[in-house]
């Protein structure tokens, strides 16, 4: 049977959860339809099931034969180890089948496998070029286990009387996909960041354990929250700080972030002797001699334990019972514990049972030292699901698939072990019903007792790396697990490693031999897996001589070997990542890529003296979480290359970033500390397009040690603003000139002709942010004179605002968030008496009247407009504001709240009718679209308070109607609040069509005094519309944010910028570039002196 190409699939049977298939249907349609000749298969039998993931229909029709009877099948796959009695003889089996460790529960199982002559293949040992292995669940399992732990925490908070964000969440299983469940948490993590979470319940801090797959997948989820990441020993620093201001606002403060803190293993224990400095080779070969601390230093400050690393008996316990009980005595906050490991009476002792996916928790009262099934009562609750991946079984089963589907044909076809590929042959276990001569150390490890081995023995097909290195390693390699030890050290490094040689010691007193050859791409790097290895083996031996001390190793280092790295072509070739494949990212990859074509030849002009040459070509990576996002972006576009890159898997993305000369960022701001920390460990320069913050400016030492440049910044506003700016304020004091007011207009607006709704705007991404916008303070100086505006009154604020160069443009203005730290930036906050920056709109549903004043003297803002227009009067028409009076009127209707709603509740179903009538306490009266019911709502919006004008009134009800705010139609159950139901409709119905474009108006006025007192105004505008090339439309804001921030990236591959740190684009070395090559481009800037 071994070899005639006929597969059969198993049904799962160890767990009813288990719904994960090894095959997914189209993977088999592709088998099949390929032929045998090219895939090796030539049947597909699966075995019948009624809850797998792709039911058995989904299969017939590919092609695939259902059938319990496998006996055909001379290859048989599943994802877990099948009953002993459905194990045929004379077959090839491959399923995770845990035997390579020799647990003893599993040894059962691997005798069968002998006894039936049978050839098994465990996943677990088929590993890529990279060292790493290809087919694994492990980060799921982290996912799904963070995600369940939050779905019970909400729980479980409220148990103790606090409602919070958390308690929205579901279990992972409940979400079709993936992509929801992160969506759904990202939802948690902008609920926490905008209304905050109970000082009585913070700080909060998850302290994650283990450094692999399992803890990375956990803190990806973490990350999607609101967080800071704090060094363990800084942990009391964070909670006398949260007690110092509680004491004196605890009822009322709210806190609007969680804390995340890693912890490792010299967190967790100390020697015992307090002289002797904690020193990991040795707690590895004696952790008798060390005593656990976890408990005093960490363990008082966390809330929540996510356990993901795999301990020993031989090693201290993370937390015990007794410690545990005696911290819960002293007022410890942990409040939960998610044990992902399921490590069962493990490293954390009183997690003493495992949980279900549909009964996840478990809750323990350490004070009473007994266990409970609910979420009430004092304790902590636990979580230790044993199947987590399967709750995203639908893309645990695509990702295994689409590795494993590579390797069927050899496995179904081939009956000589050593016809098949490295990976396969290597993680052949048994083959015929004899152990192969990798896993021959297994009856060893089963003759002394031993409970684990090394995940990675004899596991790494090596990717050649640039250095190289022989490294021999000695001593009781596996059955003390240091192997282990010393392959971790490698991959976490982001080195890889190959096994030329492996000698499995056969006696307790025997040493086990393995020679490895070791790379990096980096001699810094290998130096570092060097250093690290040194420090593992006894320090106290010369290398080569084998340690006659039993738990140690020793260590003989080759010499290091360079490999030439041949460049493709006579061109050098420069290459620039750009991570996130946004809106704004295709016209940085078109700017990028043109670079050494003869599109790019006008781009020189502004370079005279440079030193890239024209030939030279950009290789330009795009990166992005979901591989056909970037793949759509380049479409069509030379040396442009899409990759998948997931920023919180810090291997993946350090591994990206070292194959780039610069990085571009594209991804939201939050993201950006995390892509600027691995630049400056691969010292590569950073561009970003986003306000350079608190956590960003706080990088700039780190940044100049590493002798890097991180441009923030670089977009539309900020980015075009502050080049103008700067190149106008530095051209007047060349002149002498004293600058009196400086103020700033900048808007993403519709084109006139796309302008056609009672709003005179549109979005062409999510509304959320923009209406958030609209609720944030501002602050500017007028004359002299600090003016604050509320959050809740800044639509209140809007005034009309004219361009006397651009007289269609009917405008008004809103304040836009603290305009003085300008004048820091700019220089010029002691000698500008005024200093402004807004937002513009279009006016909407303008309604003019005669007046004689000057338009200084209206709406209250004489003190901006007079000193503004003080050269100049504007006729005798005065708008009536538009914009800025409905969207006031819509937010105190209460359109733009935030806090649920009783009809809103999940599982109600809800009319946008019965929201409006909630809304305007009309309820049970019906509202429909007409005349009629403008009216009313006009006239209850005035009853009501929310406005006094009529003509203010009927606009948004106008708006209220174009939006489809009084319809009949159900609401969708994903909007929990009327700020999702507006944002909703103003997705659908303030969206540009295909034929529309948008338009971006930025414009700055600088007032300058000179010694003889004549005076100045200096203007300087961009007005750009959207454009159309060869069928592919590009929205102004994408031109006017990719584009700048693309000749960012420039200027860092040619050196021009030689200033090292966190930076803007305010120095001369980088704006004046920048605008000339903005010009060049076709984004012109208009300048004019009055």
């Amino acid at each position: 049977m071994l070899g005639n190409g006929v597969v059969g699939v198993l049904a799962e049977t160890v767990n009813k959860w288990e719904r994960r298939a090894p095959l997914t249907p189209s993977h088999c349609a592709k088998l099949l339809h390929s032929g045998r000749d090219k895939t090796g298969v030539a049947r597909i039998i699966v075995q019948p099931s009624t809850k797998r993931i792709h039911h058995d229909a989904m299969y017939e029709d590919v092609g695939c034969e259902i059938s319990d009877d496998l006996s055909e099948c001379g290859l048989v796959v599943g994802i877990k180890q099948p009953k002993l009695e459905m194990i045929l003889p004379d077959r090839a089996y491959a399923f995770f089948s845990h035997t390579h460790k020799a647990q003893k529960e599993n040894m059962p199982l691997l005798d069968k496998i002998l006894a039936e002559r049978v050839s098994l293949y465990d996943y677990e040992l088929i590993v890529g070029d990279h060292g790493k292995r290809l087919l694994a669940f492990g980060k799921y399992a982290g996912r799904a286990g963070l995600i369940d732990f939050l779905h019970g925490l909400g729980q479980r908070y409220l148990s103790l009387g606090y409602s919070t964000p958390f308690l929205s969440l579901a279990a992972s299983y409940m979400y079709p996909s993936l992509a929801a469940s992160k969506a759904a948490v990202i939802s948690v993590g902008e609920e926490i960041a905008t209304l905050g979470l109970p000082s009585g319940i913070c700080p909060l801090v998850f302290v994650f354990t283990g450094s692999g797959n399992v803890s990375h997948g956990a803190q990806e989820i973490f990350k999607l929250l609101p967080h800071t990441f704090v060094d363990p020993s800084k942990l009391p620093e964070l909670f006398a700080q949260a007690n110092d201001v509680s004491s004196h606002t605890k009822a009322s403060k709210r806190v609007f972030q969680v804390y995340g803190c890693v912890v490792t293993c010299q967190d967790m224990v100390e020697h015992i002797d307090s002289s002797k400095p904690f020193d990991k080779a040795d707690y590895y070969a004696h952790p008798e001699h060390y005593k656990p601390i976890f408990h005093e230093k960490i363990a008082p400050y966390t809330t929540v334990i996510v356990n993901c690393m795999y301990w020993e008996q031989r090693f201290p316990r993370l937390l015990s019972t007794e410690q545990f009980q005696d911290l819960k005595r002293r007022g410890c906050p942990l409040i939960g514990v998610a044990d992902i490991t399921c490590d069962i009476g493990g490293s954390i002792e009183f997690v003493n049972q495992t949980t279900s996916i549909d009964s996840p928790f478990f809750r323990y009262d350490p004070l009473r030292n007994s266990y409970h099934n609910d979420m009430e009562g004092d304790g902590v609750i636990c979580s230790s699901v044993d199947i987590l991946p399967t709750e995203f079984a639908k893309e645990a089963s695509q990702h295994f698939g689409d590795i494993l589907s590579q390797f069927i044909g050899c496995l179904a076809s081939t009956t000589d072990i050593n016809k098949l590929p490295a990976p396969l042959k290597r993680a052949c276990i048994v083959h015929r019903g004899a152990l192969t001569p990798l896993f021959e150390y297994i009856p060893r490890m089963r003759k002394s007792d031993s409970e684990d081995v090394p995940e990675n023995l004899a596991n790494s097909h090596y990717g050649k790396k640039k250095f190289n290195i022989l490294v021999s390693l000695s001593g009781h390699l596996f059955d003390k697990f240091l192997i282990n030890e010393a392959l971790d050290i490698i991959e976490a490094a982001g080195g890889s490693f190959h096994l030329v040689k492996c000698q499995v010691g056969q006696s307790t007193d025997a040493t086990s031999y393995s020679e490895l050859e070791v790379g990096a791409d980096s001699r810094t790097t290998l130096d570092q897996i060097i250093d690290s290895l040194t420090s593992l083996a006894n320090p106290d031996e010369s290398y080569g001589v084998v340690n006659k001390e039993a738990n140690k190793i020793s260590l003989k280092l080759g010499k290091v070997q360079e490999s030439e790295i041949k460049m493709n072509g006579t061109k050098s070739t420069a290459s620039v990542l750009i991570i996130g494949a946004g809106r704004v990212c295709r016209p940085a990859v078109e700017f990028l890529s043109s670079i050494g074509s003869v599109s790019s030849r006008e781009l020189y002009k502004a370079f005279p003296d440079t030193d890239f040459e024209e030939q030279d070509v950009v290789q330009v990576i795009v990166a992005s979480l979901y591989l056909k996002d970037a793949e759509e972006i380049i479409d069509g576009i030379p040396n442009a290359t899409a990759i998948q890159l997931d920023v919180s898997d810090d291997e993946s993305l350090c591994k990206s970033i070292s194959q780039a000369n610069v990085v571009v960022s594209l991804l939201p701001p939050s993201c950006h500390i995390i892509i600027a920390n691995a630049c400056i460990k691969l010292k590569k320069p950073l561009v970003t397009a986003s306000y350079v913050d608190a956590s960003m400016s706080a990088l700039d030492e780190k940044a100049k040690s590493a002798d890097i440049t991180i441009l923030g910044e670089m977009g539309l506003d900020p980015g075009i603003d502050h080049m103008m700016a700067m190149k106008m304020i530095n051209h007047a004091r060349v002149q002498k000139g004293r600058i009196r007011s400086f103020t700033s207009y900048c808007g993403g607006l519709p084109s006139p002709a796309a302008a056609n709704n009672p709003l005179a705007y549109k979005f062409s991404w999510s509304p959320a942010g923009a209406i958030r916008a609209g609720r944030n303070p501002a602050t500017y100086k007028s004359q002299g004179e600090i003016v604050h505006v509320d959050g809740d009154k800044l639509y209140d604020s809007a005034f009309k605002f004219r361009i006397p160069d651009l007289p269609a443009f009917a405008l008004e203005c809103l304040p836009n968030r603290d305009s003085l730290v300008y004048g820091k930036l700019y220089g010029i906050e002691n000698e500008a008496s005024t200093i402004f920056r807004g937002t513009l709109r279009y006016e909407a549903q303008i309604e003019m009247r005669m007046l004689s004043k000057p338009l200084g003297c209206i709406l209250g803002h004489s003190h901006i407009i007079r000193q503004k227009w003080n050269l100049r009067r504007i006729g005798s028409f005065e708008p009536i504001r538009g914009f800025g009076e409905i969207m006031g009127t819509l937010a105190r209707i209460g359109l733009f709240s935030t806090e649920s709603i009783p009809i809103l509740k999940r599982g109600k179903s809800s009319t946008f009718n019965e929201l409006l009538c909630e809304l305007l306490k009309l309820s049970g009266e019906k509202l429909d679209g007409s005349l009629s019911g403008e009216k009313e709502i006009s006239e209850r919006i005035i009853s009501l308070g929310h406005c006094k004008e009529q003509h203010t009134a009927v606009k948004a009800a106008k708006t209220i109607i174009f939006l489809g705010l009084h319809e009949r139609t159900e609401i969708p159950v994903s909007c929990q609040s009327a700020f999702d139901v507006t944002c909703f409709r103003m997705e659908e119905r303030l969206a540009y069509s295909s034929s529309e474009q948008d338009m971006v108006l930025l414009h700055h006025e600088v007032e300058v005094e000179f010694p003889d007192g004549r005076l100045e105004s200096h203007t300087g505008t961009v007005l750009e519309f959207g454009r159309t090339n060869n069928g592919k439309s590009t929205t102004a804001m994408a031109l006017t944010v990719g584009i700048p921030v693309a000749i960012g990236a420039l200027l860092l591959l040619q050196n021009k910028i030689k200033t090292r740190g966190v930076l803007r684009p305010t120095d001369p070395e980088v704006y004046v570039p920048a605008l000339d090559i903005l010009q060049v481009y076709g984004i012109k800037i208009m300048e004019k002196v009055n």
